[in-house]
């Protein structure tokens, strides 16, 4: 079933009240024109180095594991962006969840709406793999502009933040899913329903198994995306929102249909699903979640890679 979207008062509980008071600045603030959101986000994300410093070294640590043959120079210019990417976040976080379906639609332009449209024509559903760029919250509203699609999603612990994300998410006609009810994912797919989902995160080690992802050779993969496949026989395909430095803000990119995916072999679709990932990735790899611990879940006998 898909997630429901109640008001309730106990969600004005004072427990909650730093992350309303948040909230409504957050509405508040988005309400300035778009390049102001840009250069406030850039220079809060540029800034937050002396805050966030923690966070600071995942995203170095990660990209020194991904890019090993980069030098020091070129690992911290890429976090220096990486920050800025993160500030700009905020605000498209904003604009998705609060901005009107006229202002949102003056930022993009689509590319591969043909691909969609082949894949949902097959009436089998279809499962769009989605990546961790910054603007995932506003790629989720611009892709429910484009055509009808569903999410698939982790609950937030914070029930005030879990109402206020869910609401926004909703805002363009996308359906909530938990990502741990696949039988309704699948029934959902075989529908002929569009379901959208990022794997790229780390899971731990119930339902994954180790497969390469750029230079780390044994990163924790969900095997859920070939699930997925193999139960509802669904074309999968991946999206992405690249923001632009020139032109127009927003590129939303379809990508072809996968070929000869899924297979009998889970190591070898697993390590498909983190090939194609890279490649998106490298569109635009200033602007993805480095901040994540990535690589935190090792075989068994290995040590930590962070600190």
């Amino acid at each position: 079933m898909y997630a429901k979207n109640l008001f309730s008062l106990k969600l004005l509980h004072p427990k909650y009240i730093i992350t309303w008071l948040g909230i409504i600045l957050l509405f508040l603030l988005v309400q300035l024109p778009y390049k102001w959101l840009l250069w406030l986000g850039a220079f809060l994300g540029e800034n937050s180095k002396y805050f966030i410093k923690r966070r600071v070294s995942i995203i170095k640590r990660n990209l020194e594991l991904c890019f090993p043959n980069k030098n020091s120079k070129e690992i911290n210019d890429l976090v220096h962006e990486n920050l800025r990417s993160l500030g700009i976040a905020l605000f498209e976080t904003g604009i998705a969840w609060f901005w009107s379906d006229k202002r949102v639609k003056k930022l993009f332009q689509v590319k591969g709406i043909d691909n969609y449209q082949e894949a949902i024509a097959k009436n089998k559903g279809v499962i769009i793999v989605g990546v961790h760029f910054m603007s995932l919250e506003l790629g989720g509203r611009i892709m429910g502009l484009c055509f009808p699609v569903n999410a698939m999603y982790r609950p937030h612990n914070n029930k005030a933040m879990e109402y206020i994300q869910t609401k926004g998410r909703c805002r363009s006609g996308k359906g909530m899913i938990d990502r741990k009810n696949l039988k309704f994912m699948v029934q959902e797919l075989k529908s002929g329903k569009a379901i959208w989902f990022a794997p790229d995160q780390d899971f731990g080690k119930k339902g994954t198994v180790f497969v390469p992802f750029f230079s780390v050779q044994n990163t924790s993969t969900s095997k859920g995306t070939s699930t997925l496949a193999q139960l509802s026989h669904s074309p999968t395909l991946t999206v992405t929102l690249l923001r632009n430095k020139n032109g127009v803000n927003y590129d939303l990119v379809l990508g072809k249909e996968l070929i000869d995916y899924p297979t009998n072999d889970t190591l070898r679709d697993a390590a498909t699903i983190n090939s194609v990932l890279e490649k998106e990735i490298m569109k635009a790899p200033e602007q993805y979640l480095w901040a994540h611990r990535r690589f935190k879940t090792r075989p068994d006998g290995e040590p930590s890679l962070y600190i």
